[in-house]
């Protein structure tokens, strides 16, 4: 039992607040988004949170960003640059864009 809450307290720090998926969470690590980004504080570039609240009210926000995913981008959040990314397919920026637009 305690092995078992213990993982579950773990799991709350280390994850930080819920996104919608986590499996989203295994794909933005495997396109390398978390090298450069977390759910609730800035690494190299903005935290998803962050992105969330700037984008909440946007039309057309999935679309904006799945396209900074795939070509990269600059200006937005200072003068570091986002790269593109071109081992991202539209249907997985997409999707990572939708997830990183539902962190709260």
């Amino acid at each position: 039992m305690k092995k078992v809450l213990l993982s579950l307290v773990i799991g709350v720090f280390v994850a930080g607040p819920a996104l919608a998926d986590p499996a989203d969470l295994a794909l933005a690590t495997s396109k390398n988004c978390m090298s450069c980004h977390a759910v609730e504080r800035k690494v190299l570039g903005p935290s998803f949170k962050d992105v969330a609240a700037k984008y909440k009210d946007s039309k057309g926000a999935v679309d904006l960003l799945a396209t900074k995913i795939m070509k990269g981008g600059s200006g937005v959040w200072g003068p570091v640059p986002m790269p593109a990314n071109t081992q991202v397919s539209e249907a997985d920026a997409r999707k990572l864009a939708a997830w990183v637009l539902s962190a709260k």
